[in-house]
């Protein structure tokens, strides 16, 4: 089994943004034909450490205050990582800083990366944690002086070595090949567009000729699912044709996966892309509602979505796509629990003569006094079990929180989403939205982890 050169490469950083944080060290571990060579510096990040960080690293203001800068140091750093495969635990946190660092100084540096969380997690699926302290207890690693760059570049080198010894070399052949192989992007696709893209949740924008917007996609792992798009052996010839369209992309990090599919929803909803189908606005959404005509006969009407407003009625049932749809609904029900069709408003209903269902002994007999009232009520409630809508359960707006992100949510409505204190006190106010089946689907899903608005946040 053999691999092109490697560079074990880990970062010690002033915090976790690659845009606005800089490096405090540098760490590589050179692995060729030649043998194994390692090289680390300090790195003058020109801004202050915060001191959680210090703490955490061991680095602090006064080491990196005599260090040379990237700048002084990306010409030997590149020379250095240039064709080489990039392994780095966590790979896109470091490979997304030294990008960001290169491109600060005018260095085009583009590698194929590998990242050790992701081997871990397929070659050793039996285990829950894959950090790296959790591979240094599991694997009886060195790890020396832990958090610092070299040490953890030695680390990560350490399991690759382990790995090379116990696992199958097909097998860890295959491993690497699923991380590393590119996909076929179009000409037109800009490499850096990918490697921008979020590896959490959030939804993705395909864009075809003129802005035409293609497609809306939501994952919680944005930069595979677009890769996917790309890979060149699609079964269906609507992926195929798609991926051939697409002349830009853009992509929007949530903080979980409930934010991509509320977002998803509500863009499929606003640009109506023409590969989106099953998401599309429908205004024709309605509802069974279950309404006493006398004590003991409960007769549906047809509510439209539109019409219930503030209201969250009992005995409701759906949604349904529309008029046809719950009709169709309510027919079937009716043929299968013999249910009478004139009380059900599907047919004119003629006091004292039997409706057409009864004639053929498909009915018991409600239209005629043959069956109380009451009785066809409990008998149509249990067949329309399965349609009941869920009840609101609170007594007023609710909250989800993802991350960082807040989701406000009233009467099965997503009000808004905010990233602070500010933008949560601007949706409060804010109208509630009209009745959507897909974001009431999204919230019945996550319903135990909504939070009354009066829970402490």
């Amino acid at each position: 089994m053999s691999f092109p050169p490697l560079a074990f490469v880990d970062l010690e950083t002033t915090g976790a943004t690659a845009t606005a944080d800089r490096i405090t060290e540098i760490g590589i571990v050179e692995v060729d034909a030649d043998g194994v060579r390692e090289w680390s510096s300090l790195v003058d990040p020109g801004m202050p450490i915060p001191p959680f960080i210090e703490s955490l690293t061991g680095i602090s203001n006064a080491m990196v205050a005599g260090a040379p800068s990237f700048a002084q140091l990306a010409d030997e750093v590149f020379e250095r990582l240039r064709g080489r495969l990039f392994v780095a635990h966590n790979a896109r946190f470091d490979y997304g800083f030294l990008k960001n660092e290169f491109r600060r100084t005018g260095h085009d540096f583009r590698a194929s990366v590998l990242c050790t969380v992701k081997l871990s997690r397929r070659l050793y699926p039996q285990h829950a944690r894959h950090n790296l302290d959790s591979l240094i207890a599991r694997h009886g690693l060195d790890a020396g002086d832990r958090h610092r760059a070299l040490a953890d570049a030695r680390v990560i080198h350490q399991f690759w070595t382990r790995m090379c010894a116990e696992v199958e070399p097909e097998v860890l052949a295959a491993a690497v090949k699923a991380q590393t192989a590119g996909a076929s992007l179009p000409s037109h696709i800009d490499p850096e567009t990918i490697a921008a893209l979020p590896e959490g949740p959030g939804v993705y924008l395909f864009y075809g000729e003129n802005e035409l917007p293609l497609y809306v996609g939501k994952s919680k792992e944005v930069r595979r699912r677009v890769l996917s798009h790309f890979a060149g052996d699609h079964a269906a010839q609507r992926e195929m044709v798609l991926a051939s369209q697409v002349r830009r992309i853009e992509a929007i990090a949530t903080g979980g996966e409930v934010g991509a599919l509320l977002m998803e929803s509500a863009l499929v909803k606003r640009l109506q892309p023409i590969h989106n189908r099953a998401l599309r606005r429908n205004r024709e959404i309605c509802f069974w509602q279950l309404v006493e005509a006398a004590p003991g006969d409960w007769r549906p009407r047809l509510r439209p979505a539109a019409d219930l407003g503030d209201e969250w009625p009992a005995q409701l049932y759906g949604p349904f796509k529309g008029p046809r749809e719950a009709k169709q609904v309510l027919a079937d029900v009716a043929a299968e629990r013999e249910l009478c069709p004139a009380r059900l408003g599907l047919e004119a209903e003629k006091p004292g003569k039997p409706c057409f269902a009864r004639q053929i002994h498909k009915c018991r007999g409600v239209c005629v006094g043959a069956e109380a009232a009451i009785a066809h009520s409990a008998r149509l409630m249990a067949a329309l079990a399965p349609w009941r809508a869920a009840a609101w359960p609170f007594s007023g707006p609710a909250w989800l929180r993802e991350e960082d992100e807040v989701h406000l949510v009233d009467r099965w409505r997503h009000v808004g989403t905010a990233r602070s204190e500010d933008e949560l006190q601007e949706i409060l106010g804010a109208p509630l939205p009209e009745f959507d089946r897909d974001t009431y689907r999204i919230l019945v899903n996550v319903a135990d982890r909504l939070m009354a608005l009066a829970a402490p946040r």
